[in-house]
């Protein structure tokens, strides 16, 4: 197997990790109940997307 001939520095290792890093899930405001909600997606607290109901939610 190939072993490197140098050792790789941390500011060249720090360089190649640069990208790794996570982002938060971008959110939005529902416009029906004002809950955070996926951009895109239905709402899970009250079931509208689009301003139209497409998902009926059952209250506990």
């Amino acid at each position: 197997m190939p072993v490197p001939k140098k050792r790789t520095s941390k500011s060249r290792q720090g360089q190649r990790r640069a990208h790794d890093k996570l982002s938060q899930p971008t959110m939005s405001e529902c416009p029906q109940c004002h809950e955070m909600r996926s951009p895109h997606h239905v709402c899970s607290h009250c079931g509208f997307y689009k301003d139209k109901e497409v998902m009926e939610i059952e209250s506990v």
